[in-house]
């Protein structure tokens, strides 16, 4: 038997099949890293329309976590994809250095109370954490694949930051936005601070419920109020609350205008009568509560009517008045509500307008203030269950009970919080129109998805103002001095808090804490106090476009798109609205992307308690960054992004589908020189074709990722390669590919299409699988640029004849149908043992109409398409022998081949062994082996 391997162009590449990712990738970064592909990038960018992307910056504190994959992955494959559409796309990564968690850290270093023993140090230890939680992050991200400007980052804690940071509050300042006032804000004992509405998250919590009497101070006018006749029966409002440690700070209790209240007498088991003033809606209720044997309901009136009438507080010598209220519900209780505007911002605003006086008798640390009555020195929660039994004792409980129901905790502590009046820094909402015009500018912005737009206007519509002072030191100090009496901030507070800006470009917050007074005042220093508080992180964050936009020559304000979690509708998307808002009138951010947050296989929060947490760097150690990157730009990032072994298992087989898709190509291409391409009017029609839907492909995908359908483009993507590529064209062109002579039309025409291809296939994979793409790009033939993330999506595609050559596109959509009803008809005869593989086939086609002219174009070549050893198209009924397909009006009838197979190419034909030469050749291998060569016109 002869050899006749060598007549055979078989692949060669140097591509490995196994990706091996996990070693080869950090041998990519480090010939990144060797070109400084980052400043290419730029070189190469140079006059290019700018695209910035800026990046929110994560928390400078502990290992990343898949969300942080997701987010750094999605803002590098936009940046990425922006580049190649010819854009100058920079990317400059930040981080959130100030607050709390890295003080609680340092804290656990250094004791609790170091803050207050050396600021000074304490603030430096603080940095110091920080700078070494950002080089580990840093480290991570790179490896990621993630390209940016990694060793010249922004920084909230850099001196030029903290100082624009300064500079953004003069500004707001100036423009009427900040005012300090006594309000209730969002309380953490155990942070001994306020929070942002960001910092705080909904738990359920169980909580005890009272319903208390407030008894009638005058039961004799309140009787007449509904029309009823005084008795002597005690005469209460009855609140309902699931917090009693408020009730020392009770100043009126609100019903609302317009609810019926029913004046309920009711009889209790001694049998003395009481009477009750509770929504009549919820007599029943109420009564069933209080286990009273029997009620009347005597009469009813509005709650409008019953207003201005007083009570006695339940344990205090305190009147307080019936008010009215719109908040009053009848979702639950009694429909009459304890109101303390120490403790709640609808009970603070309902006192500002019955001019009810702010009691907060609560301290810092959750506590009752010492002078407190009753109730001194007793942590508030712990004090529930004292509070209750004073008002059992006085008479006035009418029901204790249990509640589980959601209630703010702090984000940190994972603890509940309290609402605490305090003397805070605000930015008001409305005092200068701010929320009305930031909710102009909200409607201005496109954003992704779409929802995005009413979950922040919501938000932005409800919110209170924005308390940004803090009781901390770690952090930008709001660099203001008010006047010792009158609390109000002096007359040249913007030229100081300039003053105070530069000392800070040049030594950091710490020049601020250093300041002498006296050095910006003068004289007039005894007269000012310097405020010690410093601003909420989120300001920090917030005003990153006047402090990096502004200031980085690369970027721009305001940037194309922010980029963050569904969380940061609340958090950073908002604080950088009202910030730039308040600065400038105008938004930030042109669009604004969200994606969702990582959950288990079974859609469970990941938590280490529940063990399923997937770390990633263990995923980049076993897998590789790239199925992390795939499993990114798969998963629809506007819902829940499901991941767990499994789905990473998945997304292994799909990449490595993808990767031989692009090594079978190199294989083929590794004699072909580009200069020898064949122009389109000379390339087969069946390459055309291919080239055709690559070229239809690619518009599709340019498309997906400029409207951030990451994972459209995944699915087309993989759609290509397993069933029009891998399924149908590579499978066609493998004997062709094979078995011609190395230098004839028909293999250089298919060359040129999977040259053609395999240039757009590696700029499609370059912004999700960018090591892949780069691996691809370095095994590619001709010359071509260092890199292929320095390139702009494929624009060499040949000019192709209108008509394909005879068989069109519609022809090749009719072909392909009839191929894969063929394949199913062989693949069941294949398993029931009829035949042993396709070639073993000789097919015959009953077909009609347009279908059979599509087919009976390609001639002798069908078999080819088929790839079986013979194949025909009749237009005779079909015999009974052959069998319907899915397709109507095609039947097909397979008839195993006795030809003796051919050794070179496989095939079954009758003129096997034809030439005595050769005797286990057919007819076209000998004309390729030694003849002129076979020609091909289609397949």
């Amino acid at each position: 038997m002869t050899d006749y391997k060598h007549t055979l162009n078989l692949p060669n590449t140097a591509f490995p099949m196994r990706a091996n990712l996990a070693r080869r990738e950090p041998e990519l970064l480090a010939q990144w890293e060797q070109m400084d592909i980052y400043a290419r990038l730029r070189e190469t960018g140079g006059g290019r329309k700018k695209y910035i992307l800026h990046d929110g910056p994560p928390y400078a504190n502990g290992s990343i976590h898949i969300g942080h994959v997701v987010n750094k992955v999605l803002k590098d494959i936009v940046v990425k994809s922006k580049t190649l559409s010819g854009f100058d796309a920079p990317y400059v990564p930040g981080w959130d250095c100030h607050g709390l968690p890295i003080e609680h850290e340092i804290e656990k270093q250094l004791g609790r109370n170091a803050y207050r023993a050396d600021p000074k140090a304490f603030r430096a230890a603080c940095r110091k954490f920080a700078g070494e939680q950002i080089d580990g992050q840093r480290a991570d991200f790179i490896r990621l694949g993630v390209i940016g400007d990694w060793y010249n980052p922004y920084l909230t804690m850099a001196p030029q930051t903290e100082a624009s940071i300064v500079r953004a509050l003069a500004r707001i300042s100036a423009n009427g936005h900040l005012h300090h006032g006594l309000m209730p804000v969002y309380w953490c004992a155990d942070c001994g601070s306020a929070l942002a509405e960001a910092e705080v998250e909904y738990q359920d919590k169980k909580s005890p419920t009272v319903d208390v009497r407030f008894p009638a101070q005058d039961p004799e006018a309140l009787s007449q109020a509904f029309g009823v006749t005084p008795s002597d029966a005690a005469l209460s409002v009855v609140i309902w609350t699931t917090t009693p440690w408020t009730l020392p700070a009770n100043q009126a209790v609100a019903l609302h205008p317009e609810l019926e209240y029913a004046l309920v007498e009711a009889v209790a088991v001694s049998g003395a009568p009481e009477r009750f003033i509770v929504a009549a809606e919820l007599v029943e209720a109420c009564m069933q509560r209080y286990a009273v044997p029997s009620h009347s309901v005597l009469a009813t009136a509005s709650g409008a009517a019953l207003a201005g009438h007083t009570l006695q507080h339940p344990f205090y010598e305190r009147t307080v008045p019936l008010v009215l209220a719109e908040h009053v519900t009848l979702e639950a209780g009694t429909g009459a509500v304890h109101t303390a505007p120490g403790h709640g911002q609808e009970d603070f605003e309902l006192g500002r307008q019955y001019s009810l006086p702010v009691e907060n008798p609560v301290g810092p640390d959750g506590a009752f203030l010492a002078d407190t009555p009753l109730f001194g020195g007793e942590n508030v929660f712990a004090a529930n269950d004292h509070v209750m039994d004073v008002l059992e004792e006085h008479g006035h409980l009418a029901h204790r009970g249990r509640i589980e129901h959601s209630y703010p905790h702090c984000w940190r502590h994972k603890t509940p919080i309290i609402f605490r009046a305090t003397a805070q820094w605000f930015i008001s909402m409305d005092r200068t129109g701010l929320r009305r015009t930031a909710l102009e500018r909200i409607a201005q912005v496109r954003w992704y998805p779409q929802w995005g737009q009413a979950r922040i206007e919501g938000m932005v519509a409800n919110r209170p103002d924005w308390c940004v002072s803090r009781q901390r030191v770690w952090g930008v100090p709001i660099a203001l001095y008010v006047d010792k009496r009158s609390g109000a901030p002096h007359p040249d507070t913007s030229q100081l808090m300039e003053q105070v800006a530069q000392r800070v470009e040049r030594d950091g917050i710490d020049a601020w804490f250093d300041l002498d007074d006296a050095q910006l005042l003068g004289t007039e220093s005894e007269h000012y106090e310097k405020v010690t508080d410093i601003l909420d992180v989120w300001f920090d964050s917030g005003s990153t476009h006047a402090s990096v936009l502004n200031h980085r020559p690369e970027l721009a304000n305001p940037a194309d798109m922010y980029l963050e979690g569904s969380d940061q509708h609340r958090g950073w998307f908002q604080s950088s609205l009202l910030v730039s808002v308040a600065m400038t009138g105008e938004a930030p951010y042109r669009s604004v992307l969200t994606h969702g947050f990582t959950v288990d296989g079974n859609g469970m929060k990941m938590s280490k308690s529940r063990g399923n947490v997937i770390a990633p760097q263990k995923i980049i150690d076993t897998l590789g960054a790239d199925i992390l990157r795939l499993w990114v730009a798969a998963t629809d990032y506007r819902a829940e992004m499901n991941i767990s072994d499994e789905i990473l298992k998945r997304m292994s087989e799909s990449y490595r589908r993808i990767r031989n898709t692009a090594r079978y190509m190199l294989g083929n291409l590794a004699d072909f020189d580009p200069a020898t391409m064949l122009p389109g009017d000379e390339l087969l029609a069946l390459d055309r074709w291919a080239i055709d839907s690559a070229a239809a492909l690619q518009r599709d995908i340019v498309a997906a990722y400029d409207e951030f359908n990451f994972h459209v483009i995944y699915q087309k993507l993989h759609q290509f390669c397993v069933v029009e590529m891998g399924g149908f064209y590579l499978d066609i062109i493998k004997d062709r590919s094979y078995t011609m002579r190395a230098d004839s039309r028909g293999r250089r025409s298919a060359q040129t299409a999977m040259y053609h291809i395999l240039e757009a296939l590696v700029r499609w994979l370059a912004p999700i699988l960018s090591f892949t793409a780069e691996e691809v790009w370095q095994h590619m033939p001709g010359r071509r640029d260092d890199s292929v993330l320095l390139t702009t999506w494929y624009d060499g595609w040949p000019e192709l004849p209108a008509d394909s050559g005879v068989i069109g596109g519609d022809d090749w959509r009719q072909i392909i149908a009839v191929r894969n009803a063929v394949n199913r008809e062989l693949e069941t005869l294949r398993a029931g043992g009829a035949i042993g593989s396709a070639l073993n086939a000789n097919v015959h086609l009953y077909v009609n109409g347009e279908m059979a002219t599509a087919l009976r174009k390609l001639g002798d070549e069908l078999r080819f398409v088929l790839i079986t050893s013979g194949a025909a198209v009749y237009d005779d009924d079909a015999p009974d022998s052959a069998t319907a397909t899915v397709i109507e009006g095609v039947a097909v009838q397979v008839v195993p081949l006795a030809h003796a197979k051919c050794t070179r190419c496989w095939h079954q034909r009758e003129d096997v062994g034809s030439e005595p030469k050769h005797p286990e050749l057919c007819a076209r291998c000998v004309e390729n082996v030694d003849g002129y060569g076979e020609t091909r016109r289609y397949a």
